[in-house]
């Protein structure tokens, strides 16, 4: 699938003069509160209808104000999923969930019913009203009723912000076997860096209702629009395999191009693909491989860039097989270690920092 957006509006004070290309998967629309995200997924809903713009699904005109077209949400054949997951209260899970199917014009039960309610895990919650589900099961429902009405793109609105740690640890699991076992695309709106690392395909990054940056998790992360607005966050995004499980200590073992790393608290299943999120503040350097650490993470590789990076700092890249890892350290540290191009050194990952 190719989505092609285009939207300029003015809404008081605020201007969205925002764009970009998807070719399916998981396009996340990130930035803090107030970039203009949401704006955004709502011209693409049609829920808001903008000053200038235009909006194409394979071809397919939904929006172009040069040529007065202006195809009603409800003709779109989009899924949205609100913050809230807004089930009707006086129907059971089972009655929501086929809403979307009669909402779609299909019959009540068949093949993607049991499909779709074996990946979200709600076999057990068919019976219940909304009142007797908790953030996470709700959630988990109407991402279910929205894929159900058949959508051919599902947008997802900060579909996590409303709950706790717990919940957002709960729910999370489902949104990647989502990502990874269906084939509708999906535009998720998010300001959540752990969010955006596990999730997304492609990062669109948003600031002052324009777009800052276009890239893959990694690139965003670890490039300089992101610096200039979050520097907390800003680091390295690596993809892996689960290779072993240590259920005694809550460990799991990731399998990187050339090194593996281990995680805590880690509750995946082994030979699954996973992705981690490493800070840069996080990441020590050292010329020979350290002993007597509590940290359980020292990668091997070679320095292959190193810039300033303002008040007495330096920003280090460190490429370990094919992974390159980001490491920010004083400018006194890099004169003292002597680093340079080419060096060999050791990254000593703070375990804590891992983020599944």
């Amino acid at each position: 699938m190719t989505l092609i957006v285009e939207a300029r509006q003015t809404l008081g004070e605020f201007n969205l003069d925002a764009g970009f290309t998807s070719e399916g998967g998981v396009t996340a629309l990130f930035g803090r509160s107030g970039s203009g995200k949401t704006s955004l997924v709502r011209v693409i809903a049609g829920l808001s209808k903008p000053d200038q713009g235009r909006l194409m699904v394979d071809g397919d005109v939904l929006l172009d104000t040069e040529n007065r077209i202006f195809v009603p949400k409800h003709r779109r054949r989009f899924g949205y999923v609100f913050q809230e997951g807004r089930l009707f209260p006086h129907l059971t899970v089972r009655q929501n969930l086929n809403y979307g199917r009669w909402f779609a014009g299909m019959s009540r039960q068949g093949d993607d019913f049991d499909r779709i309610v074996e990946l979200l895990g709600i076999e057990l919650l068919l019976e219940r009203r909304p009142g007797k589900l908790s953030g996470g099961e709700k959630q988990r429902v109407a991402i279910g009723r929205a894929l159900l009405a058949a959508p051919r793109l599902l947008l997802m609105d900060e579909p996590l912000a409303a709950l706790d740690d717990q919940r957002k640890a709960e729910i999370l699991p489902y949104l990647e076997r989502l990502r990874d076992e269906m084939a509708t695309p999906i535009v998720y709106v998010s300001h959540s860096v752990s969010e955006v690392a596990r999730l997304a395909d492609k990062v669109v990054m948003m600031k002052g209702g324009r777009v800052e940056a276009i890239g893959t998790p990694s690139e965003i992360l670890g490039g300089q629009a992101f610096l200039s607005s979050d520097r907390r966050d800003a680091g390295a995004v690596l993809t892996g395999r689960v290779e072993a499980i240590d259920d005694a200590h809550r460990l799991a073992t990731i399998r990187l191009s050339a090194s593996e790393i281990v995680v805590p608290n880690a509750h995946v299943e082994t030979g699954r693909s996973v992705r981690v999120h490493i800070p840069e503040r996080d990441v020590m350097v050292a010329t020979l491989r350290p002993e007597g650490l509590s940290a359980l993470n020292i990668l091997e590789g070679r320095i292959v860039s190193i810039e300033p990076d303002g008040e007495g700092m330096m920003r280090v890249r460190i490429r370990s097989g094919e992974d390159d890892l980001l490491a920010r350290i004083t400018a006194l540290s890099v004169e003292r270690l002597d680093l340079k191009l080419e060096k060999a050194v050791f990254a000593v990952i703070k375990t804590v920092a891992l983020e599944r």
